[in-house]
């Protein structure tokens, strides 16, 4: 049998790939360090599972409806109302298998063959892919580590084309840790207005992962007058550590959602029922377990950063959010996938090239980890790169 041609073309997840490697070289009696995952090291808040469990045991086991429980969609509009300033009804919110399902349903009811996407660079590894999927085309907007990775308004809208039909804006941003000002929101919101048929998906899910003097922004209340074609994408993972729960969304223009809802209609139908219930648990609760959290991934976001900085030749302006550092190690003179390879082979230590989030001078290292791990890794990596 011959794979479709959709098929061959598609690269599986390099993360993904690298951290299963790891777990295997691990469980196999190896000492690895893996600062590869961006998978919190937290339990999920017990309160949280005791709401599944007791859903569970209520018998909320059937099918429920495509586009999640009306309580946690509603749940969900009245979050963006309250914390981001957004006014949507419940009934512009889908419930997907986690933000990375909300991602590719918008990709595949929004994109056409020939439509191109805009897509700021360093980027999260699978925004591409999905574009692809949807036999759309990819228009990279390159940043420089020196610069801080930020969005450059002028080279948007130089990359503007009739095709360009959608613009990504990740942020707190994977990998890099850019964390966006309201300011250059406002700048990017002005080259938008000149360009009616190109939309916008924010994708949120570091929100509330900003590092201290920063400050999380969502583009659909900073440019509200741009509400029909903005999208924004969320989920549990990372600010509840929810990661393996898979519960998302998807909020924007009505019409647009319920296109994604009937394309999740024939492809998963509704998330798992009872798992919706500790959504619509964590959510509905005080954010005092995701501030406690959040305050300690601060403390190894400056830990990570302190050390990585302390290593002559190696690049870095400290991240402002989420839980990666993005270091430019290009003083070595190896390409991303032969460093990280030798860190693995020859120091134990997992981390994930560059190349794959479209800068091949840098590596992603995640603080999503204890301190001691972190402290290893650094001094795994400090080790291999003054042996060069």
């Amino acid at each position: 049998l011959t794979l479709s041609a959709r098929a061959q073309a598609l690269k599986p997840s390099l993360t993904l790939t690298i951290a299963a490697k790891a777990r295997q070289l691990r469980a196999d009696g190896h000492d690895i360090c893996s600062l590869s995952a961006g998978e919190p090291d937290f339990d999920t808040p017990a309160f949280i599972r005791q709401a599944a469990a007791a859903a569970l045991e209520a018998g909320h086991t059937r099918y429920g409806p495509v586009a999640g429980e009306p309580a946690l969609r509603q749940a969900i509009a009245t979050k963006l109302a309250e914390e981001n300033g957004v006014s949507l009804g419940f009934e512009q919110v889908l419930v997907t298998n986690g933000g990375k399902q909300a991602l590719y349903n918008l990709f595949q009811v929004l994109l056409d063959p020939g439509d191109e996407v805009l897509l700021p660079s360093p980027y999260w590894l699978s925004y591409p892919e999905m574009a692809h999927l949807a036999g759309a085309s990819v228009r990279l907007l390159p940043s420089e580590a020196e610069g801080g990775f930020r969005l450059d308004p002028a080279r948007l809208e130089a990359a503007i084309t009739p095709a360009s039909r959608l613009l990504v804006l990740n942020s707190p941003s994977n990998p890099t840790g850019m964390v966006m000002t309201r300011s250059e929101m406002e700048a990017v919101a002005e080259v938008l207005r000149r360009h009616p048929r190109v939309a916008v998906v924010c994708d949120e899910i570091y929100e509330f992962l900003t590092a201290p003097g920063h400050e999380h922004h969502c583009f659909a209340a900073v440019a509200p007058d741009l509400a029909e074609r903005i999208f924004l994408v969320n989920g549990f993972a990372k600010g509840w550590a929810m990661t393996g729960w898979r519960l998302g969304w998807l909020a924007g223009p009505k019409q647009v959602v319920a296109a994604a809802a009937a394309l999740q209609s024939q492809s998963t139908s509704n998330v798992c029922s009872f798992a919706q219930f500790g959504a619509l648990a964590a959510i509905e609760a005080s954010r005092d377990c995701v501030r406690a959290m959040a305050v300690q991934f601060d403390e190894r976001r400056a830990l990570l950063s302190e050390r990585l900085m302390a290593i002559e030749g190696i690049k870095l302006r400290a991240p402002e959010g989420a839980f990666y550092a993005f270091p430019d190690v290009s003083h070595w003179g190896l390409d991303s996938m032969t460093l990280c390879s030798r860190l693995l082979d020859e120091v134990g230590l997992a981390v994930v090239p560059g190349v794959a989030f479209g800068d091949d001078r840098c590596i992603r290292l995640s603080c999503a980890a204890a301190p001691a791990a972190i402290e290893d890794g650094i001094d795994r990596l400090s080790r291999f790169l003054t042996g060069l």
